[in-house]
C-alpha cells in the first residue's frame, strides 16, 4: 500500500468516527454504555494510546531498533488496554480531543519517513515475521477507528433518539 493511499485512509476513517459524534454534547461521550462500561471518551482515548504507541514504535522503526513497547502492547493487548483504561478515566474530553488530533498528525508525518518497500515487506523486519509494516499500521490506526465505528454509531442514534439532538 502507498503512503498516500495510507493517508487517504486515515483521513477517512477519523472523519467517519467524527462524524458519528458531531451531534452528541459533551455529558453523552463520557456516558458508559458504548462498549461495555466504556465511554465515547474513553474509546477515543484507547484509540489515542495505540496510536501514540504506533509513532513511538514508527520512530524505533526508523532508527533501526525494535519496537520492543508497542510489541509488549501487542503480547497482552488486554492489560494494555486496561491499563490505559484507568490511566484516561476521568480525564477531560478536550484534553483526549487533543491527543487523539496530535497523535494522528504525527502518525501521518512518520508514515511519509517510510518507502513504500518499508511499509510493505513482509519479511523486512525479524520482529514481525509475515506482517507487513503497513498492515501493523492499519490495524493500529484507521482499521483501529472502523472496529470501533458501529458501537459509536449505534450509541450516538440511541443517545441522539433518547435525549434529541445536542
Amino acid at each position: 500500500m502507498k503512503v498516500s493511499e495510507m493517508l487517504e485512509e486515515l483521513d477517512e476513517n477519523r472523519e467517519r468516527l467524527l462524524i458519528a459524534i458531531e451531534q452528541l454534547p459533551d455529558e453523552a461521550l463520557l456516558e458508559p454504555g458504548v462498549m461495555d462500561d466504556w465511554s465515547v471518551a474513553d474509546i477515543l482515548a484507547h484509540i489515542a494510546a495505540w496510536e501514540s504507541e504506533m509513532v513511538t514504535g514508527l520512530m524505533r522503526i526508523k532508527q533501526g531498533k525494535k519496537p520492543a513497547k508497542m510489541l509488549e502492547a501487542f503480547g497482552d493487548v488486554d492489560g494494555y488496554n486496561a491499563r490505559r483504561y484507568e490511566e484516561n478515566k476521568g480525564r477531560d474530553i478536550e484534553r483526549i480531543f487533543d491527543d487523539l488530533q496530535g497523535v494522528r498528525v504525527q502518525l501521518e508525518q512518520w508514515l511519509e519517513e517510510f518507502s513504500e518497500k518499508e511499509l510493505s515487506d513482509q519479511q523486512r523486519y525479524e520482529w514481525s515475521p509475515g506482517l507487513s509494516l503497513a498492515h501493523i499500521i492499519k490495524e493500529n490506526s484507521y482499521g483501529h477507528d472502523a472496529e470501533h465505528l458501529p458501537d459509536i454509531e449505534s450509541f450516538a442514534a440511541r443517545w441522539l433518539a433518547e435525549h434529541g439532538e445536542a
